[in-house]
């Protein structure tokens, strides 16, 4: 298998009612994608509807998401990224489920989502998960029926920062509380401060300060 690592991008663009947009965080994409090739691994990109992802979080000032944007072959992929179905799960070593609010209209109960990490998992690949990337993981199953993150320790977007942020009544539900309802122990830090979660291949962030921890601890549990 060559050294490959796919991120999954939402596709959502509408921030519930509220008139405002939303899409993927891109630095949560980016800085994952410096430490993956920093590592000497190719990184492939895929959104849930195809085609160019929504973008959030964009700040044009970070090193990191300029080089991102700016890259020859990040360019490509964002103008016309591949469906999860169009994806061969075999050909990656790990999956990365960026953030950003609008993964938490997609990425939950998604069944093409869900077969990426079910097949990469259970094939002993890392399956990663930051900020609200984690509602990728809400109704993902393994083979046998059980929730991918049941009897997981995982990190995940608070809500006490989905209230502090003003929209613990705009997204559809709480992730931490979905996840933890799923099985799962949901270990929190203080608003906004980096906190990554290991458990087994699992590996999951709590917010956009996590980012480059997930993609560091990801290579780590690829390393073993």
């Amino acid at each position: 298998m060559s050294k490959r690592i796919l991120i999954a991008l939402t596709s959502h663009a509408a921030l519930g009612d509220t008139g405002r947009s939303t899409g993927f965080h891109v630095g949560e994409a980016a800085v994952p994608w410096e430490v993956f090739t920093a590592a000497g691994y190719t990184v492939d990109l895929v959104s849930v509807a195809g085609g160019n992802p929504p973008r959030d979080g964009t700040d044009p000032t970070d090193p990191a998401q300029r080089r991102f944007l700016t890259d020859t072959d990040i360019a490509a992929q964002l103008a016309n990224t591949p469906t999860p179905d169009a994806v061969d799960s075999g050909r990656y070593e790990a999956v990365l489920f960026a953030g950003g609010h609008g993964t938490m209209w997609d990425f939950p109960d998604n069944p093409a989502l869900a077969r990426l990490a079910r097949e990469i998992y259970e094939r002993g690949g890392v399956v990663g998960a930051v900020c609200h990337g984690p509602a990728a993981l809400v109704g993902a199953t393994l083979s046998d029926g059980s929730y991918l993150v049941a009897g997981k320790k995982i990190a995940a977007f608070t809500n006490d920062e989905e209230a502090a942020v003003g929209l613990s009544g705009v997204v559809p539900f709480l992730l931490a509380d979905r996840l933890t309802a799923q099985g799962a122990t949901h270990l929190p830090a203080e608003n906004f401060t980096a906190r990554v979660v290991t458990d087994d291949r699992l590996v999951t962030g709590q917010n956009p300060a996590s980012a480059q921890g997930v993609a560091e601890a990801m290579l780590d549990v690829l390393a073993r």
